[in-house]
């Protein structure tokens, strides 16, 4: 079966920084597009990020443009979430996600989401 799993949540800083991770199996990582997304208690899920199959595009969030950077192993079925200046606000859990194809930017549009991890983010 198809498995997302996400790993790298924990405590951190404001200010600071901390790298995320989903390492994908059970199906051919090239041919899908990744997404991140966060969801606090209450909310609604957040789009955050998502890049291509090829990992040369990737699309942005306003909330987190010019603070996260997304990238792909394809190499190691692996997406990452670079987060920098990290905010109390960015606290949440963080999800991955898989599309068969073209990345999306709504939940819906994707197949495979992973557990999910936990990022706090202290004042």
């Amino acid at each position: 079966q198809v498995q997302l799993v996400e790993s790298g949540g924990g405590l951190v800083r404001a200010g600071g920084s901390l790298r995320i991770s989903c390492a994908a199996s059970g199906l051919t990582f090239i041919d899908y597009g990744m997404g991140w997304f966060r969801q606090v208690p209450g909310k609604e899920r957040e789009f955050l990020s998502a890049i291509s199959r090829s990992g040369d595009v990737t699309y942005y969030a306003d909330s987190v443009k010019g603070r996260f950077t997304l990238s792909r192993d394809n190499a190691k079925n692996t997406v990452y979430l670079e987060m920098h200046s990290l905010k109390p606000e960015d606290t949440a859990v963080y999800y991955c996600a898989a599309r068969a194809g073209a990345y999306g930017t709504t939940e819906s549009q994707y197949h495979y989401w992973g557990q999910g991890t936990q990022v706090t983010v202290s004042s």
